[in-house]
């Protein structure tokens, strides 16, 4: 059975549609939003090919010695930069309890919101 293609427009797709919910979402993210997207289709790629290489995770160096495979070290920056983004995006619980919001979805209310509230009764 074939697996669903990641690409980075469904990636950018899903993480619009997640910042809305989370309240989040504002058009002059869409530079980062684009970032991060590729980022993680570049993971989900080369981790498909890590997996199919049945998890090689080292390679033999000129001298006959051996070192990290090469893409066992790319994915590893992959991984530290999407946590990266990530976290200014507050895509993760982290992140979004750090941002300063009781709960995802809350979309607190500005302080002109709030003051026409106590006018209006």
């Amino acid at each position: 059975m074939a697996g669903k293609a990641v690409t980075k427009e469904t990636i950018k797709k899903n993480v619009v549609n997640d910042m809305v919910k989370l309240g989040v979402y504002k058009a002059e993210f869409d530079a980062i939003i684009d970032i991060y997207s590729e980022l993680r289709e570049q993971y989900e790629r080369l981790t498909k090919e890590y997996k199919d290489s049945k998890y090689k995770y080292k390679s033999t160096t000129g001298q006959g010695g051996e070192k990290k495979a090469a893409i066992v070290a790319t994915l590893e920056n992959l991984r530290k930069d999407i946590l990266l983004y990530s976290d200014r995006l507050c895509l993760n619980p982290k992140a979004f309890k750090d941002s300063g919001d009781d709960e995802p979805g809350s979309n607190k209310k500005t302080a002109l919101e709030k003051a026409l509230e106590r006018l209006g009764g």
